[in-house]
């Protein structure tokens, strides 16, 4: 098995959020740590959240812990990637 950089969690991020939310790839593109997600994209609603957080189970891999799922998870792109490359680092 092949552990995933970075780099390429934070793609697979940005791909999962421009599939569920239908948004174009020069937006998710521009994505940085501080751009603010939940209740800044209109796109990502409380019913796309789940959807976001199925496909990111999928393509990294990885279990999300309902526990884990709060306002803070959810605030920036940073804190989506930071966490998703946390639970693929086991």
């Amino acid at each position: 098995m092949t552990t995933k950089s970075h780099q390429e969690i934070e793609q697979t991020v940005r791909l999962v959020l421009r599939d569920v939310l239908s948004i174009d790839a020069a937006r998710a593109d521009a994505f940085t740590d501080s751009t603010e997600l939940f209740g800044a994209l209109p796109e990502l609603d409380s019913m796309a959240v789940a959807g976001l957080l199925t496909e990111l189970e999928d393509r990294l891999d990885i279990v999300i812990d309902d526990d884990d799922v709060d306002g803070d998870l959810l605030a920036t792109f940073g804190s989506l990637t930071d966490y998703a490359v946390h639970k693929v680092a086991g």
